[in-house]
């Protein structure tokens, strides 16, 4: 059984089929007969978790098996208590409800890497950073959540997929670590 660790950079879509003008898996991993267990959308990067073995990716990627992800959220503005509470609790995001989650204001993360192009910045607009821990991942659900309460998502990176972290396993844009077995 293979596990590996891959740091998705921007604009790279979460696949190994082509895609016309576009990055895919395939141009970083040439590891034969290794799939997702689950998906970031291009514009998202950070940690993805790619295996072999069918178990292990449904295990990791089915909502389920409630398999914790932590992301780094670069927002417009600076979120208010009350802002914060409502990201944690359910929220209505219209075709679906979010299950609770963790949500806490952090530093900029002193191990991210610039990214290309950079996101942009308005003298007028403050920007600041949560941590977001979901047990479940609906299509562009971090962005969609904080949108929905005022401070939109500008910069989104999967820090986490359970134990399995990019600050346990600092891996570059485009990088990737075979865990052993």
């Amino acid at each position: 059984m293979k596990l590996i660790l891959f740091n998705k950079p921007f604009q790279v879509m979460s696949q190994f089929s082509p895609q016309a003008g576009r990055e895919t898996l395939a141009n970083y991993l040439q590891i034969p007969d290794i799939y997702p267990a689950g998906r970031l959308d291009a514009d998202s990067e950070g940690l993805m978790l790619l295996t072999d073995d069918g178990r292990l990716q449904h295990q990791i990627s089915h909502p389920k098996h409630k398999e914790a992800k932590t992301y780094t959220v670069q927002v417009e503005g600076v979120p208010d208590e009350q802002a914060l509470l409502r990201l944690s609790q359910p929220l209505d995001l219209r075709d679906f409800v979010t299950q609770p989650c963790r949500v806490e204001q952090i530093a900029e993360p002193d191990w991210l890497w610039p990214r290309d192009p950079p996101v942009r910045k308005r003298l007028s607009i403050p920007t600041s950073w949560l941590s977001i821990t979901l047990k479940e991942g609906k299509n562009r659900q971090v962005r969609r959540m904080t949108a929905a309460v005022g401070f939109p998502t500008l910069r989104l990176i999967r820090s986490a997929i359970g134990p399995c972290s990019l600050l346990s396993h600092p891996l570059l844009p485009g990088e990737w670590l075979q865990l052993p077995t």
